[in-house]
């Protein structure tokens, strides 16, 4: 069963809600978030990357940075510009991006489910990124960004979540990337019991994005939990700021791949040793985007080819059947070598935002191939976490991306 609770979320006044919305911390590089605070200087860009506090010499890692996030945390609410609910409540989270809507309950999730795995992963996390948040919300007492979660569509939770949505949205702004932003709050505690019965229901939830922020969350938990050996499992640090999806509604957009060489071969004989794993056709069109699960396009010498898999070559465990690891198994790996995508700096990855003239863009500048798949599907994923597996790299690009500050636990009280 998966345990969830409400919260007393810290949320932006009404007024200031979609100049702090931001989006997540691991989106930009550091001159990136600098010039987003110096433009906006409400982002909540600024308490969770502190840095942009500092002079551009400061050690991003240091004490000091996790200590101002804490302190202007503490400040903006002093300054009214957030507020903290009086009572815990859940909340719908409705993200529309270009017309298409999900909506999500902002709840907070068990740490125990994680560690039991109720809360199924599919990836492995970094050490230095893990540590980055961990400092961040032991600093802070406070988990500021939320970890996205997908479930399977549950008829109650969709019936109760519509009802809810009826409602009059307590927040409702567009993001500067053109992604409607609304939020419902549930205090009724009927309404809340009924949710929470209903997520009981579900043998598991899965985490879609967020691995990083997830386990440094359940990491500073088990901090909190040696402080406090009397700890009965009802405390807010033993809970992370989470929002959950039903599958039916979230969109996985494609993941692709440039590649700055051709590992010494001619254009002619990479498409003559592709001829070996894939049956390649002229694309009907340019770009090229891949129809069907098996298909890829190819963008080589200013031209798109169709590629589509070879049944002899095809595997059917939950990794093998992937797009993405038919790639790198058959093509990736032996062509071009690149036997560790996450550590080979021949190859670079493009979310599916950017769209396939950005493959293009790559390939005229310093990038010498691209491959355009087609997307993973949520269905993929599920069964990858439930054989208790990891996605290869890169496999999945989820829009609309989550803001943080919109919602923050604090956990202690």
């Amino acid at each position: 069963m998966a345990v969830i609770r409400p919260f007393r979320a810290l949320t932006p006044v009404k007024e200031k809600a979609a100049l702090v919305a931001a989006l997540p911390y691991d989106v930009y590089n550091r001159e990136e978030a600098r010039e987003v605070v110096e433009k906006n200087p409400l982002s909540f860009l600024a308490i969770d990357r502190a840095e942009t506090q500092f002079p551009e010499e400061q050690d991003i890692y240091a004490p000091c940075v996790y200590a101002k996030a804490s302190s202007m945390l503490r400040e903006w609410q002093e300054k009214g510009i957030f507020e903290e609910d009086s009572r815990p409540c859940f909340y719908i989270w409705e993200l529309i991006m270009n017309g298409r809507s999900q909506k999500g309950l902002v709840a907070c999730s068990s740490v125990d489910d994680y560690l039991n795995n109720v809360i199924r992963k599919h990836e492995n996390t970094r050490k230095d990124k893990e540590k980055d948040r961990f400092d961040h919300i032991d600093a802070c007492s406070a988990q500021t960004g939320p970890i996205f979660l997908a479930y399977r569509s549950h008829p109650e939770i969709k019936r109760l979540i519509a009802q809810e949505s009826m409602k009059a949205p307590v927040l409702d702004f567009v993001a500067e990337d053109g992604v409607i932003h609304r939020v419902w709050r549930i205090d009724n505690d009927d309404q809340i019991a009924a949710l929470t019965k209903a997520f009981a229901a579900l043998d598991h939830t899965y985490i879609a994005d967020g691995h990083h922020r997830a386990a440094s969350a359940v990491s500073v938990s088990l901090k909190r939990r040696k402080e406090h050996p009397g700890y009965t499992g009802r405390e807010e640090f033993n809970y992370f700021l989470s929002v959950l999806f039903p599958d039916d509604e979230l969109q996985i957009m494609d993941y692709n791949r440039v590649l700055k060489d051709l590992n010494g071969y001619e254009p002619d004989e990479i498409l003559e040793k592709m001829d070996q794993v894939f049956r390649i056709a002229e694309a009907p069109e340019s770009p090229y985007r891949p129809a069907k699960k098996g298909e890829m396009g190819l963008y080589l010498e200013g031209k798109w080819y169709r590629l589509q898999t070879r049944k002899h070559l095809l595997k059917t465990d939950p990794i093998g059947c992937l797009d993405v690891e038919y790639l790198q198994r058959e093509a990736l790996g032996p062509i071009w070598n690149i036997q560790d995508p996450r550590t080979d700096a021949r190859i670079d990855f493009v979310g599916g935002i950017r769209g396939l003239r950005e493959l293009e863009r790559r390939c005229h500048e310093d990038c010498e191939a691209a491959f355009a798949l087609y997307p993973t599907s949520i269905s993929e994923l599920f069964a990858v976490a439930d054989a208790g597996l990891l996605m290869p790299p890169k496999s999945t690009w989820f829009e609309p991306k989550l803001r943080s500050g919109l919602f923050i636990h604090k956990i202690e009280k």
